[in-house]
């Protein structure tokens, strides 16, 4: 059972993993992003997950060292994932970004590092450069970002470590089954970007109507349908009060039968890019 914001999921070489972090995609440089990432740590969030494109890594190691000093956090007790960006991803390239992005961020190591996107004939170097500094003890764990089945079983063809996650776009509206099914059978935890479906499922009738019974909000809703299912999140928010609302799911389950609601909701429906249709 999930029943703090410190609880953790263990990956599969024993590193253990929050169940739900803060994301900060499309929060720019500046006070609202430094704010926003002291107020998580400050609030009981212990993980961070930020990524080169971002162009935000400075401001989240500012934040974190900042936030560390005022409550008095070890660094361990932190969780800070960021991701190679696709310009730099072959062996040498993706060795490079990885220095660059723990620069900027100020850090010694990091906790997890992410290939971003499957860039077809890249990702399978840029992997081989992940292991690399994964056994120099530089990363404590190593994964993927939006690979599809496919993508997995090439990576895994040569792959030397198994990736410990793959985090992708998750939603009621897109349930993503058998990809999560194919990671359960290998061991590998998926993690929810877009969780809340940037807020295109505020005004959806069967989620209030389940929000509505529990007395939560739907944003709390669907988090806890990701957290009931093992599925790591990580919501965005730049707004402490709702840093605070979207932390706040561990005080109730939902029933198996508004579960299912919940899962019928799915479309297929993808608010970003198509891993195996994108141009960037």
């Amino acid at each position: 059972m999930i029943t703090t914001l410190q609880d953790t999921t263990t990956l599969t070489n024993g590193v253990k993993m929050p169940w739900l972090g803060l994301g900060v995609f499309l929060v720019e440089e500046g006070p609202e992003l430094i704010n926003a990432v002291k107020s998580a740590i400050k609030h009981g969030y212990r993980s961070i997950d930020t990524a080169a494109i971002y162009e935000n890594e400075a401001g989240v190691g500012q934040a974190i060292q900042e936030g560390l000093a005022e409550t008095g956090l070890p660094r361990e007790e932190l969780f800070v994932t960021s991701k190679v960006w696709n310009a730099d991803l072959g062996y040498e390239a993706t060795l490079a970004a990885f220095e660059t992005s723990l620069n900027k961020l100020g850090l010694d190591y990091l906790d997890l590092y992410l290939i971003h996107w499957p860039v077809e004939g890249k990702y399978q170097d840029a992997w081989r450069a992940l292991e690399t500094l994964y056994k120099a003890g530089k990363i404590k764990a190593i994964g993927v970002s939006n690979f599809q089945i496919h993508h997995l079983k090439t990576l895994l063809e040569t792959a030397e470590i198994k990736p410990m996650i793959n985090q992708v776009e998750r939603h009621p509206r897109l349930t993503q089954e058998e990809l999560i099914a194919f990671c359960r059978e290998q061991d590998i935890q998926v993690e929810a970007w877009s969780p809340l479906m940037q807020g295109q499922l505020f005004d959806n009738p069967v989620l209030h109507e389940i929000a509505t019974k529990y007395g939560k909000s739907i944003a709390q809703i669907i988090i806890r349908w990701d957290l009931q299912q093992g599925i790591v999140t990580i919501p965005k928010s730049t707004k402490e009060h709702r840093i605070i609302e979207n932390s706040s799911v561990f005080d109730f389950t939902l029933t198996a039968e508004d579960m299912a609601k919940i899962d019928q909701l799915n479309q297929n429906h993808r608010v970003g890019p198509d891993p195996d249709n994108f141009d960037f």
